[in-house]
């Protein structure tokens, strides 16, 4: 009985001295590698010399040999994953696809963005016609009953003005740039369309039932703005007004209203993919829309804090209007950028 519980020792004898030489022979490559993946990990690669670099790919291959080595022989559980581990480090660093900061931006700005945005068109159709259906149920209410204005419009934020302003203070509020109400309007439509762009996207998950609400009554306040200018005669100027940012500002929010409904309905009709599958394929575009969506609300802000202050023709606040229009749909649309692996 004694001779098995021998042969057992010596073999585990064996295993540990085979382990301790197969470590002393080799640790050293490892640790050198590890060091050299650590600094250009947290630096960058020209901190090494050029016989560091040309060893990495050495190191690598020697870290692939003993992890095959100690596959085979089951040498230790625990080497074999701090060896996998490395070995997987390296892999990444020498053949993983690495890019900077600069080059991330230009594949966003040139490939990314606008590709979402061309795979969300059915969506972006739909919610710039609930904006229209918005603007135009808006109009329709305040010209059939003067109270809904205050309804849609908040009163503090209409400052006692509404319907029955005179034609001359209403005309003056789009041509003086220091006027109050006005100011106080682009400030909180702006600030309240940035609130809508993010509900909509936000909310989309819900089946986009709130998404389409949201496009609704935002397009329902421009309506009620609208009709009261309208029945003035200054309808066109007010178009004007909120044309130098409005184009870029009402067209972001049209694409978060997309991106908000391709979730929502991406969850409702998941096709052959579970909810959480086709919830996650919908969120990668959308995500990349609403990246761009604060990009172009950006230049609305820009567009509005400059244009009204400064811009008071007619011609030139549609013309400056009509043109961002025309560069974001060049952009989005027919703007196609050749990736370099597609060459």
């Amino acid at each position: 009985m004694t001779a098995p519980v021998v042969d057992n020792a010596a073999r585990g004898d064996a295993v540990r001295q085979s382990l301790a030489s197969f470590r002393r022979e080799r640790e050293a490559d490892w640790k050198a590698f590890e060091a050299l993946l650590a600094r250009v990990e947290k630096r960058a690669p020209r901190t090494l010399s050029e016989e560091e670099l040309l060893s990495l790919p050495l190191l690598y291959r020697s870290a692939l040999s003993s992890l095959s080595v100690a596959r085979a022989t089951s040498l230790d559980n625990a080497l074999v994953g701090y060896l996998e581990a490395l070995s997987l480090r390296g892999y990444f660093y020498l053949y993983g696809a690495r890019r900077g900061l600069r080059q991330r931006l230009a594949d966003f700005f040139l490939h990314d963005w606008p590709e979402a945005i061309r795979d969300l068109w059915r969506e972006t159709l739909a919610s710039v016609a609930l904006m229209v259906i918005g603007i135009g149920a808006g109009a329709w209410l305040v010209a059939s009953d003067k109270s809904w204005f205050d309804a849609i419009i908040p009163p503090g934020l209409a400052g006692g003005r509404g319907p029955d302003t005179s034609a001359e203070l209403l005309r003056n509020m789009l041509y003086d740039g220091d006027n109050g109400f006005l100011s106080g309007f682009a400030a909180y439509l702006f600030t309240h369309n940035v609130q809508v762009s993010i509900l909509a996207f936000a909310l989309g998950f819900a089946f986009a039932v709130p998404t389409v609400l949201l496009m609704l009554f935002n397009g329902s306040m421009i309506g009620a703005l609208f009709q009261v200018y309208w029945s003035k005669g200054l309808g066109m100027e007010l178009g004007g007004w909120l044309a130098i940012h409005g184009t870029t500002e009402l067209f972001a929010i049209a694409l978060a209203g997309a991106a908000g409904m391709r979730i929502g309905t991406s969850i409702a009709f998941p096709g052959e993919l579970t909810r959480m599958a086709a919830a996650a394929r919908a969120g990668r575009i959308a995500a990349n829309a609403m990246v761009g969506v604060s990009v172009m609300l950006l230049f609305a802000g820009l567009l509005e804090g400059i244009g009204r202050q400064t811009i008071t023709s007619d011609v030139t606040r549609y013309a400056i209007g009509g043109g961002m229009l025309a560069l974001w749909l060049g952009y989005f649309y027919l703007f196609r950028a050749v990736r370099h692996g597609d060459r």
